[in-house]
């Protein structure tokens, strides 16, 4: 998918294991942010406006008892709802401590463990204290843990836990922790002296890392179902098992099934040491479910809660969706076209976009569609695409950020023009060849003129709206492709039909 030109206010990528050059200073013992702008916002109040919508979106708390979170460390557009899910099972709990584990993306031959003894980590709306107790006695227990400061200077796994948990937690103290390796002998060493100190505090320890880098759409579901599935078994050997499998397998474009596998051993490891019984995957979603995503290379995120309590976790984090059908309930398409106006509306408002969920499966088919700008009454965007390579879910909402933002005959959309737009939706067939014009149904059929490296497209509604004869239709069909007019006669002509709907045909 195209990348979008509104995507220039950010500089982040979902590519998340890539080091950034940016300089953190830790000279006066206070790291500073080094991703503010980048992986989230710098400004303060858009940085609480995008952690709240995200929490107000958040999958429902659904356990309790819970020892330690699993979240993703992209740039919030592409993580930011699945890490809200995770931390909104802990959102109302009162902890002493809370312990963040990151994985090393920037210090090459760094296989150890390193703490941040002392001092505090700043974030845009303020700063979090670390426990330089729990530090000192840590070091002390386990001959592993150093204080290298230098793979804490621009690593952005622990960065962007801190802006929720300075949200939702403003008080407490952390202890941050990069772990370097994910062996066995290293990450239960470090676990049972974690859990050690840990006993008799009320701590939360968050594992950071993201899942699949970067398969393409369906390949990442596959990948991460089996990953998450394996995480629920709270069985570090098997984790690493089942982890070099998938590797092994040649799967097109995987480096890594989880970034994190460090941090994720190593919290296991100390969460059976503090008497974990289950753990319960709360949320799924891959890049490519993002309206400012690709299918064709994602990366995966999760939200995984690990438990005292037992949880019996047997569903799919996701399944692929291969019923080609498209007809769709009135319930369907108001779920479409409110994704479409909520996308505009919190980009909008936070500068992120939502991910589709709670749709029918229907809606995950993968699909062409065009998104359709009305302001009263006249076009103010219309852009789509006909690939079928997008879950139709997705791409409305991408669609609706290209119709508003990069449709090339208007100005950029504004907020305050949102509420004077009306928003259509056409859903369309395959398209398919046809010998001649004569073929062409007005009012029925959309074309696709191509001719050389020219082409155009005219939804079928455009026939209706316009009454234009098929000539004429065909003519300006050609020219909005750069073409002549009559070039429609020695050219490939295609066809398909969209289902098409509108906000006004539910007010």
């Amino acid at each position: 998918m195209k990348k979008f030109l509104y995507l220039l206010l950010f500089t982040i990528t979902f590519f998340s294991c890539k080091a950034e050059k940016n300089s953190g200073s830790i000279t006066d013992s206070t790291r500073y942010p080094v991703f503010a702008g980048q992986f989230y916002s710098a400004d303060s109040i858009i940085l609480k406006k995008q952690i709240e919508i995200f929490l107000e979106n958040a999958k429902t708390k659904t356990a309790d008892s819970i020892i330690a979170i699993i979240v993703p460390h992209a740039g919030y557009i592409y993580s930011g709802q699945i890490a809200a899910d995770a931390f909104n099972q802990v959102k109302n709990e009162k902890f002493d401590l809370i312990v963040i584990l990151g994985t090393n993306h920037t210090t090459p031959n760094f296989y150890g463990i390193s703490i941040y003894p002392n001092g505090s980590f700043s974030t845009p709306i303020g700063s979090l204290k670390i426990d330089n107790k729990t530090a000192e006695e840590l070091l002390k227990k386990d001959i592993d843990v150093t204080t290298n400061l230098t793979v804490h200077a621009k690593e952005h796994s622990i960065e962007v836990q801190l802006p929720f948990i300075k949200y939702l937690f403003p008080d407490t103290k952390i202890l941050p922790v990069i772990v370097g390796s994910s062996d066995i002998n290293l990450c239960n060493r470090f676990g049972k002296a974690l859990a050690e100190i840990l006993q008799n505090k009320k701590s939360l320890i968050v594992v950071s890392s993201d899942f699949s880098h970067y398969p393409n759409f369906d390949d990442a579901i596959k990948v991460d179902n089996i990953t998450l599935k394996s995480i629920t078994e709270l069985n570090p050997e098997k984790i690493k098992n089942v982890l070099n499998k998938q590797l092994q397998k040649g799967i097109a474009q995987l480096v890594t099934c989880a970034c994190g596998e460090a941090p994720i051993i190593a919290g296991i490891c100390t969460a059976n040491e503090l008497g974990a019984k289950s753990a319960k995957i709360i949320s799924y979603c891959n890049s490519g479910y993002n309206p400012v995503g690709s299918t064709d290379r994602v990366v995966g995120y999760g939200a995984v809660v690990i438990s005292k309590k037992t949880y019996n976790e047997t569903a799919d984090v996701d399944t692929l969706i291969i019923d080609n059908s498209y007809q769709l309930t009135s319930s369907d398409k108001k779920f479409l076209l409110r994704f479409a106006r909520n996308t505009l509306k919190q980009y909008f408002m936070t500068q992120t976009v939502p991910i589709p969920r709670d749709m029918n499966q229907k809606l995950k088919v993968k699909r062409g569609a065009f998104v359709t700008l009305k302001k009263h009454g006249e076009l103010r965007g219309c852009i789509g695409r006909m690939a079928e390579d997008t879950p139709l879910c997705t791409l409305i909402g991408a669609m609706a950020l290209q119709s508003a933002f990069n449709d090339t005959r208007f100005r950029p959309l504004t907020k305050n023009e949102l509420e004077q737009i009306e928003i259509e939706i056409s859903v369309l067939t395959p398209y398919k060849k046809i010998n001649n014009a004569d073929e062409i149904v007005l009012g029925r059929d959309g074309v696709i003129v191509k001719k050389g490296n020219r082409q155009a497209v005219f939804l079928p509604q455009v026939a209706t709206e316009t009454g234009w004869s098929k000539e004429v239709f065909l003519d300006q069909l050609c020219f909005k492709a750069g073409l002549k007019a009559n070039d429609w006669k020695n050219a490939e002509l295609y066809t398909f039909q969209a289902e098409v709907f509108s906000e006004k045909d539910f007010n």
